[in-house]
Protein backbone atom coordinates (compact mmCIF):
# COMPACT_ATOMS: atom_id res chain seq x y z
CA UNK A 1 0.00 0.00 0.00
CA UNK A 2 1.38 3.36 -1.01
CA UNK A 3 1.59 6.08 1.59
CA UNK A 4 0.08 9.41 0.76
CA UNK A 5 2.67 12.14 0.70
CA UNK A 6 1.38 15.37 2.15
CA UNK A 7 2.58 18.71 0.94
CA UNK A 8 2.98 21.20 3.79
CA UNK A 9 0.78 24.28 3.73
CA UNK A 10 2.62 27.50 2.99
CA UNK A 11 2.41 30.43 5.36
CA UNK A 12 0.64 32.45 2.68
CA UNK A 13 -1.99 29.75 2.21
CA UNK A 14 -2.48 29.51 5.97
CA UNK A 15 -2.95 33.28 6.26
CA UNK A 16 -5.55 33.16 3.47
CA UNK A 17 -7.36 30.25 5.14
CA UNK A 18 -7.39 31.98 8.54
CA UNK A 19 -8.63 35.26 7.03
CA UNK A 20 -11.62 33.40 5.56
CA UNK A 21 -12.64 31.89 8.91
CA UNK A 22 -15.24 33.52 11.11
CA UNK A 23 -14.01 34.59 14.54
CA UNK A 24 -16.00 31.84 16.30
CA UNK A 25 -14.56 29.13 14.00
CA UNK A 26 -11.04 30.42 14.59
CA UNK A 27 -11.58 30.36 18.36
CA UNK A 28 -12.84 26.77 18.15
CA UNK A 29 -9.81 25.69 16.13
CA UNK A 30 -7.39 27.26 18.61
CA UNK A 31 -9.20 25.63 21.53
CA UNK A 32 -9.05 22.29 19.70
CA UNK A 33 -5.30 22.69 19.11
CA UNK A 34 -4.84 23.66 22.77
CA UNK A 35 -6.60 20.46 23.87
CA UNK A 36 -4.97 18.10 21.35
CA UNK A 37 -1.33 19.14 21.29
CA UNK A 38 0.72 19.51 24.49
CA UNK A 39 3.20 21.80 22.72
CA UNK A 40 0.40 24.27 21.90
CA UNK A 41 -0.88 24.11 25.49
CA UNK A 42 2.66 24.74 26.80
CA UNK A 43 3.05 27.71 24.46
CA UNK A 44 -0.22 29.36 25.47
CA UNK A 45 0.34 28.63 29.15
CA UNK A 46 3.70 30.39 28.87
CA UNK A 47 2.37 33.34 26.86
CA UNK A 48 -0.45 34.10 29.28
CA UNK A 49 1.35 33.29 32.52
CA UNK A 50 5.10 33.26 31.86
CA UNK A 51 6.51 32.95 35.40
CA UNK A 52 9.94 32.95 33.75
CA UNK A 53 11.88 33.26 36.99
CA UNK A 54 10.08 30.27 38.48
CA UNK A 55 10.59 28.19 35.32
CA UNK A 56 14.32 29.01 35.25
CA UNK A 57 14.73 28.15 38.95
CA UNK A 58 13.04 24.79 38.43
CA UNK A 59 15.28 24.05 35.43
CA UNK A 60 18.37 25.03 37.43
CA UNK A 61 17.29 22.73 40.23
CA UNK A 62 16.89 19.82 37.82
CA UNK A 63 20.24 20.45 36.11
CA UNK A 64 21.97 20.75 39.47
CA UNK A 65 20.35 17.49 40.55
CA UNK A 66 21.82 15.78 37.47
CA UNK A 67 25.33 16.49 38.72
CA UNK A 68 24.80 16.70 42.47
CA UNK A 69 21.84 14.43 43.30
CA UNK A 70 20.05 14.83 46.59
CA UNK A 71 18.26 11.46 46.65
CA UNK A 72 20.47 9.05 44.74
CA UNK A 73 24.09 8.13 45.24
CA UNK A 74 25.41 8.54 41.71
CA UNK A 75 25.14 11.52 39.45
CA UNK A 76 23.59 10.95 36.06
CA UNK A 77 25.39 13.96 34.59
CA UNK A 78 23.24 13.98 31.47
CA UNK A 79 24.30 17.08 29.61
CA UNK A 80 21.36 16.65 27.25
CA UNK A 81 18.92 17.76 29.96
CA UNK A 82 20.20 21.34 29.90
CA UNK A 83 20.33 21.31 26.09
CA UNK A 84 16.64 20.35 26.01
CA UNK A 85 15.75 23.16 28.39
CA UNK A 86 17.71 25.69 26.35
CA UNK A 87 16.00 24.61 23.14
CA UNK A 88 12.59 24.68 24.84
CA UNK A 89 13.16 28.12 26.37
CA UNK A 90 14.35 29.48 23.03
CA UNK A 91 11.21 28.14 21.33
CA UNK A 92 9.01 29.79 23.96
CA UNK A 93 10.75 33.13 23.45
CA UNK A 94 11.97 33.45 27.02
CA UNK A 95 13.65 36.64 28.20
CA UNK A 96 17.19 36.59 26.71
CA UNK A 97 18.85 37.62 29.98
CA UNK A 98 17.23 34.76 31.90
CA UNK A 99 18.11 32.25 29.19
CA UNK A 100 21.70 33.54 29.13
CA UNK A 101 21.82 33.15 32.92
CA UNK A 102 20.66 29.55 32.57
CA UNK A 103 23.26 28.81 29.88
CA UNK A 104 26.09 30.11 32.07
CA UNK A 105 24.69 28.30 35.13
CA UNK A 106 24.77 25.05 33.15
CA UNK A 107 28.44 25.54 32.28
CA UNK A 108 29.38 26.46 35.85
CA UNK A 109 27.53 23.46 37.29
CA UNK A 110 29.17 21.03 34.89
CA UNK A 111 32.56 22.52 35.67
CA UNK A 112 32.05 22.13 39.43
CA UNK A 113 31.13 18.50 38.78
CA UNK A 114 34.18 17.80 36.62
CA UNK A 115 36.48 19.24 39.27
CA UNK A 116 36.11 16.14 41.44
CA UNK A 117 34.94 13.53 38.93
CA UNK A 118 36.51 11.66 36.07
CA UNK A 119 34.73 12.60 32.86
CA UNK A 120 35.19 11.42 29.29
CA UNK A 121 36.13 13.38 26.18
CA UNK A 122 32.47 13.57 25.14
CA UNK A 123 31.78 15.64 28.24
CA UNK A 124 34.36 18.23 27.19
CA UNK A 125 33.09 18.26 23.62
CA UNK A 126 29.54 18.86 24.84
CA UNK A 127 30.69 21.63 27.17
CA UNK A 128 32.61 23.26 24.32
CA UNK A 129 29.43 23.22 22.26
CA UNK A 130 27.43 24.70 25.16
CA UNK A 131 30.12 27.34 25.72
CA UNK A 132 30.09 28.29 22.04
CA UNK A 133 26.28 28.48 21.97
CA UNK A 134 26.20 30.59 25.13
CA UNK A 135 28.76 33.10 23.85
CA UNK A 136 27.07 33.44 20.48
CA UNK A 137 23.66 33.79 22.12
CA UNK A 138 24.92 36.46 24.50
CA UNK A 139 26.62 38.39 21.70
CA UNK A 140 23.49 38.15 19.54
CA UNK A 141 21.38 39.62 22.35
CA UNK A 142 23.99 42.21 23.39
CA UNK A 143 24.38 40.61 26.82
CA UNK A 144 28.01 39.57 26.67
CA UNK A 145 29.16 42.38 28.97
CA UNK A 146 26.68 41.34 31.68
CA UNK A 147 28.15 37.82 31.74
CA UNK A 148 31.76 38.62 30.82
CA UNK A 149 33.24 37.97 34.29
CA UNK A 150 31.49 34.63 34.66
CA UNK A 151 32.58 33.53 31.18
CA UNK A 152 36.19 34.44 31.95
CA UNK A 153 35.99 32.61 35.28
CA UNK A 154 34.62 29.55 33.50
CA UNK A 155 37.45 29.71 30.97
CA UNK A 156 40.06 29.93 33.74
CA UNK A 157 38.45 26.87 35.30
CA UNK A 158 38.90 24.94 32.04
CA UNK A 159 42.60 25.80 32.19
CA UNK A 160 42.99 24.92 35.87
CA UNK A 161 41.26 21.58 35.35
CA UNK A 162 43.22 20.97 32.14
CA UNK A 163 40.16 20.36 29.99
CA UNK A 164 40.38 18.97 26.49
CA UNK A 165 39.98 21.48 23.62
CA UNK A 166 41.83 24.31 25.38
CA UNK A 167 42.63 26.02 22.10
CA UNK A 168 38.96 26.03 21.02
CA UNK A 169 37.80 27.40 24.37
CA UNK A 170 40.42 30.14 24.08
CA UNK A 171 39.45 31.04 20.53
CA UNK A 172 35.92 31.75 21.68
CA UNK A 173 37.24 34.41 24.04
CA UNK A 174 38.25 36.36 20.94
CA UNK A 175 34.53 36.79 20.22
CA UNK A 176 34.23 38.64 23.53
CA UNK A 177 37.27 40.80 22.78
CA UNK A 178 35.99 41.64 19.30
CA UNK A 179 32.61 42.56 20.78
CA UNK A 180 34.29 44.91 23.29
CA UNK A 181 36.16 46.74 20.51
CA UNK A 182 32.91 47.75 18.80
Amino acid sequence: MKSIQRIPMSKTALKKYLAELKKKDLELQILDLYGRFPVVKTYYDFVFNPKEEQIIQEAKRKVSNEYFPLRRKRARARRSLAHKYIKHFTTLGMDPFLLGEFMIFNLETAQRYSKNQRVNEGFYKSMLRSYKEAIHYLVLHSLINEFRDRILLFYKGTQQQDWFFQEEFGQLLEVIEMNEQR
